[in-house]
């Protein structure tokens, strides 16, 4: 067991359930537009000194700058629809439906990167994309308020968020092949701080952050440094050490991890049948993840 790697997978997963909790929070003080812009400036700067080292030691790629362009608007966009849900529905609910990007990061594989294409003749691919699709219907049909405007709002920017999640991660992988991605990833938090602060004084009220008072701040400033800074480079380390497929797959635990800490927080329920067809989305996703990683060598074109 490598107890490194073991480590970033169970620090990602701590870190990235906290996310939620702090954006649910800081819903009641502040809009989604500012949070955004107010945390991810936070991260920009946390993720800066390592930026400095990597142009004094010369481990920036050429071009590093004009390639995070257009991942960064997706990251944008995404950021934007994940934080907008926690407005209209609860942590869990949002984390949970956020995990359907499974399905879109695996068809955007196929359409684009050739070598992935094999995953069609997979049966373990086929059951895992069905489970994942009836797992989601499930947990959305089954809320006992879905047919509230607020939450059938919240399931659409959930979906939504998922679909930009695709977006975002297949175009990273395009623009960054060659490149460090602590690097890449310092360098689009920067772009995101902008961007995010570009959108908050359009469709924000960028002023009330000077109305937060200690505690606010501290939600700004514990959620950039672990959900954004400190998760995404843990989660950087566990797949350079040992691949994506594990960490992928913890990562999936989130969703529950989350509704114990909301259920405690914020008192939110999901009720048992949402729970079950739960485990049936996060188990098709899994499926999916690990046809991924284990295609056959013979069906390799």
């Amino acid at each position: 067991m490598d107890m490194v790697a073991t480590g970033a997978c169970l620090g990602t997963l701590a870190c990235w359930s906290m996310g939620p909790l702090f954006i649910k929070y800081l819903s009641g003080h502040v809009d989604s537009w500012t949070q955004n812009a107010a945390r991810y400036s936070v991260a920009g700067l946390f993720l800066m000194p390592f930026l400095i080292h990597a142009h004094l030691a010369g481990n920036f790629t050429r071009g590093t700058w004009r390639r995070a362009i257009l991942p960064s608007l997706a990251n944008i966009a995404m950021q934007s629809l994940w934080a907008a849900g926690f407005y209209y529905i609860g942590p869990a609910f949002m984390t949970l439906l956020s995990k359907t990007s499974v399905l879109w990061v695996t068809g955007f594989s196929l359409l684009v990167f050739r070598e992935e294409r094999p995953l069609i003749r997979s049966p373990r691919f086929w059951l895992g994309l069905l489970l994942s699709l009836a797992g989601m219907v499930g947990v959305i049909v089954f809320k006992d308020d879905f047919a509230a405007a607020g939450t059938l709002t919240g399931i659409v920017l959930a979906l939504t968020q998922a679909f930009m999640w695709g977006v975002y991660t297949i175009s990273v992988r395009i623009a960054f092949q060659d490149v460090d991605p602590r690097v890449s990833f310092s360098v689009m938090s920067l772009y995101a701080a902008v961007g995010l602060w570009a959108c908050a004084f359009l469709f924000g009220s960028p002023s009330q952050v000077l109305a937060l008072d200690l505690k606010g701040w501290a939600a700004v400033v514990v959620s950039a440094l672990t959900a954004i800074a400190l998760g995404h480079t843990l989660y950087y380390a566990a797949i350079r050490r040992i691949g994506t497929m594990i960490p992928v797959l913890v990562i999936l635990a989130q969703p529950f991890v989350v509704f114990g800490l909301s259920n405690l927080l914020f008192h939110e329920r999901l009720n048992g049948i949402q729970l079950v067809f739960g485990g049936v989305l996060l188990t098709g996703s899994g499926l999916s993840v690990w046809a991924q990683q284990h295609r056959r060598p013979e069906l390799v074109e």
